[in-house]
Order: structure tokens, then C-alpha cells, then sequence
């Protein structure tokens, strides 16, 4: 064997950041268009009126939640397939039970979840709702609650080529989907070209067909695409691995209640920020959009760096994990310290897009935003590691400890210090959102703690993969 180089070093370093855009810029503009998506929506709901609004929003966040921990559970299967792949280049038949125990897992998810969802204006009602508007968002979830099952498929079809580092036709069926949707909401919610003008239950059939689409066309790519069509991902899909299937839930559920913890610490942000007054709640909206914008790009680096990380774990390279898992973080930390700066730098410009800034109406809400984007430009480079960092750690099959991690940055740490900050020490929403920079800096240290152990001492692999139990 050759000793290895400075110039050998340096190659691989490139190749992996190569590799890396590669694979991440086309996930990042899928993000974006997913917001985009939920953005359209938003507007359409708008245009109904600010009850209809209101009923929108309320039947969307329960759903999300749902959604979100639904995706959690199915993106196990993108460290399993990656480390397959890393393990055996052409691994046909281990990939495809692999696609095929996700789509397994995502239908059983499904069935409690529909039971919930149907049962919405009842839940909104014990949470404190009034009555009016949840039976409007519990007709908005009926329909809405349908999109689950094709939206599980898709994430895993999305995660299969992406696990195959081929993930732009994900990018293209989201970009038509983007016009899709809309052209369904205008029809469904509005009466047009001849249909009945259904409102918000409109919008949730128009979700409803946008999911079957993006599924439908996905599928039919991958069954044509010669690259993909020989691992014949629908092919005997009545048989059971259970081994596989449990291995995917021991990995999955640590995944969706992590993103459950984060996502459901920002709903309370949100319920603790309304007790300072509409201004405040429309203020800390505004930073948030923006911050959740500019998240799109570390999210998709994490969704690469799983794929990276995977896929050096099965080849059984350690330097490879070492590279696949700093790449991407320093290219993310990179953008989130840029966009940190921007945020300093022009928070009216950016607050602009979103509110017009010469009516003096607005004005208070402006210096609010202002001072909560101020706070969101140390947030913003805590919130791109920890979500790059979890990603390195999935790659590696590490779920559960940062789950606790997770419950414990964002529940006992992050809240417990915005509540305080808010309330004794009478910070306000500004108390909030220093609440929420600090759960997110400490669940960043422990995740790129756990990261630089893992990395170290190494880890064990999945039972099922029998042949090759621990990294070298």
C-alpha cells in the first residue's frame, strides 16, 4: 500500500465536497419548493377571509405535527440504504426491502394518525379553541388527512434516489407541483372551470391531489429510469422482513420524536408570544418565515450529509465518515454565518418583503421584528448545526441519544430559559427568542459532541446486517 499524502488528502477533501453539492443542492431547491407549496396555500387561504385564515392555520399545524413525525419514522430508511449501498455498490435486493418496510411503516403510521385527524374539532376544542373555528378547520383536515399516505410514499421514493445520489427528479416534480397545487386550489376552493366552490375543504382536496401527483409521478419515474427501474422498489411488495421493519422503527421513532421536540417548542413559542399581543405574534411571525426560509439550505445538507455519512459507514472507511460528515457542516455553518450577517446588516429590507414598511401602523410590529432578528442571527447559526450535526449522526445510525438530546436542548434548556427571560425578567419576546437560541446552541453542542465520540470509538451496526458488525 501507499502511505498517504498532503496531495492525496486534499483530492478527497475536494471529491467530497464535489459529491456533497452535488448531492445537497438539488434536496435544498426540493425544500424550497415544498415551502413554496405550503406558502401557496397559505395566500389561498387568505383570500377566503381572516376566519378562514385562522381555521387553516389551526388544521395545518395538527396536521404538520402528524406529517412531521410521520417523515421522521420513514427517514430511517435513509441511513439503512445508504450504508447498504456503501457496503455492497449494486446491493439491489437490501435496498429494496428497505424501500419497501418504509412504505410499510409509513401506511401503519397512517392508520392512528386519520383516526386523530378526524377527530380534530374535538381535540381543538380541549386545547382551547373556539368552537367556530374548529369545526371550520375540522372540515379542512377531513379532506386534508388523505394527503398522508401519498406524502409518506413520496418522502420514501425521495429518499430512495437519494440514497442512489440521484435526487433531481424529486426537484422537478416539486417544481411543477408548485403550479399544480395552486391551479387546484383556485379550481377546488374557488368554483372555478365548472367545480363547486368547496373553501377550505377545497384546499384539503387540493393537497390531497398535489400528494397523489408528486407520488404518482415520482413512481412512474422510477419504474421508466433504467438507473432506477432494476431495483424494482414496488416488486413483491406483500412480503414481510421483519427484522428489517423492526430495525427501521428502532431507528425511525427516535428520528420523528426528535422533530417533534423542535417543531413542537416552536408551537409553544408561538402560544407563549401571543400572551404580549397581537404586534409581538405578527413580529415574532415575520423573523420566523425568514429564519425558516434560509433553514431550507442547512436542512438539505443534513439530508445529504445522512446519504455521505451512510454510505461511508457501510464501505467501513472511517476517514470517509470523518470527510462525508465536516463538509457539509462547515458549508452550512458557512451560509448560516452569512445569512447571520445579512440579518445584522438589513432586517428592514428583509422584514419588507413581508410587511409595508411606510404604513405607521406597522411600525411597531417593524422594530419588534427588528430586535427578534437581531436575536435570529446568533439562532440561525446554532439552528444550521444542530440540524447538520443530527443528520452526520443518523448517517451513523445514532438515533436514539440524540433524541434525548433533543427533548432536553429544547424542553428543559430552551423553554425553561424563555420562559424566564420572558417573564421575571421581563424581557418579553425578546426573552422568547433568547429561549429558543439557547436550547438551540445547547442541543447543537451535545449533538457535535456525540458526533466527535461516535467518529472516535465507533459504532455498532444494525442487527440485521450480520456480516459486519462494527466500524474498523
Amino acid at each position: 500500500m501507499h502511505a498517504a499524502t498532503p496531495q492525496n488528502g486534499r483530492a478527497l477533501w475536494i471529491a467530497e465536497v464535489t459529491a456533497t453539492l452535488a448531492l445537497a443542492w438539488p434536496l435544498i431547491a426540493t425544500n424550497l419548493a415544498q415551502i413554496a407549496i405550503n406558502a401557496t396555500d397559505v395566500v389561498m387561504m387568505g383570500w377566503l377571509g381572516p376566519e378562514a385564515l385562522a381555521s387553516g392555520a389551526l388544521g395545518s399545524n395538527l396536521y404538520f405535527a402528524m406529517m412531521i413525525f410521520g417523515i421522521g419514522l420513514v427517514t430511517a430508511a435513509s441511513p439503512m440504504a445508504a450504508s447498504e449501498l456503501g457496503r455492497r455498490r449494486h446491493s439491489v435486493r437490501d435496498v429494496r426491502r428497505t424501500i419497501r418496510q418504509a412504505f410499510w411503516a409509513g401506511a401503519t403510521l397512517c392508520l392512528p394518525f386519520w383516526l386523530l385527524l378526524w377527530n380534530a374539532e374535538q381535540i381543538l376544542v380541549l386545547l382551547g379553541q373556539e368552537p367556530a373555528l374548529a369545526a371550520q378547520a375540522a372540515s379542512y383536515t377531513r379532506a386534508l388527512q388523505w394527503a398522508l399516505l401519498p406524502s409518506f410514499l413520496y418522502v420514501v421514493l425521495r429518499i430512495f434516489i437519494s440514497a442512489l445520489e440521484r435526487p433531481r427528479w424529486a426537484l422537478a416534480i416539486g417544481a411543477i407541483a408548485i403550479p399544480f397545487n395552486a391551479f387546484a386550489n383556485w379550481c377546488l376552493m374557488f368554483g372555478h372551470l365548472g367545480f363547486p366552490a368547496l373553501g377550505l375543504q377545497g384546499a384539503g382536496i387540493g393537497s390531497v391531489l398535489t400528494s397523489i401527483f408528486m407520488f404518482g409521478t415520482l413512481a412512474l419515474v422510477i419504474m421508466i429510469d433504467r438507473r432506477f427501474r432494476r431495483y424494482y422498489v414496488f416488486g413483491r411488495f406483500w412480503r414481510p422482513d421483519w427484522a428489517r421493519f423492526r430495525e427501521l422503527w428502532r431507528l425511525g421513532l427516535p428520528i420523528g420524536m426528535t422533530l417533534a421536540f423542535e417543531v413542537l417548542v416552536f408551537n409553544a413559542a408561538v402560544l407563549l408570544m401571543g400572551l404580549f399581543g397581537a404586534q409581538a405574534l405578527a413580529a415574532h411571525s415575520i423573523a420566523l418565515q425568514i429564519a425558516a426560509i434560509s433553514f431550507m439550505i442547512p436542512l438539505g445538507f443534513s439530508q445529504a450529509v445522512t446519504v455521505r455519512v451512510g454510505r461511508a459507514l457501510g464501505a467501513n472507511d472511517r476517514a470517509a465518515i470523518t470527510r462525508a460528515g465536516w463538509t457539509p457542516f462547515t458549508m452550512g455553518i458557512a451560509f448560516m454565518a452569512l445569512m447571520a450577517v445579512l440579518m445584522i446588516l438589513f432586517p428592514h429590507t428583509l422584514i419588507g418583503v413581508f410587511l409595508d414598511r411606510d404604513l405607521p401602523g406597522n411600525a411597531e410590529v417593524i422594530d419588534l421584528a427588528v430586535s427578534f432578528l437581531a436575536i435570529a442571527a446568533l439562532f440561525q447559526v446554532f439552528d444550521g448545526a444542530q440540524v447538520i450535526a443530527a443528520g452526520m449522526l443518523r448517517g451513523m445510525q445514532d438515533t436514539r441519544v440524540p433524541m434525548i438530546y433533543a427533548g432536553i436542548g429544547y424542553w428543559i434548556i430552551g423553554l425553561s430559559a424563555g420562559i424566564f427571560l420572558a417573564f421575571p425578567m421581563e424581557l418579553a419576546g425578546v426573552g422568547i427568542w433568547l429561549g429558543l437560541a439557547t436550547g438551540l446552541a445547547a442541543v447543537s453542542a451535545m449533538m457535535i459532541s456525540r458526533w466527535l465520540r461516535r467518529t472516535r470509538l465507533g459504532l455498532d451496526r444494525s442487527p440485521w446486517a450480520a456480516d459486519d458488525r462494527h466500524l474498523p
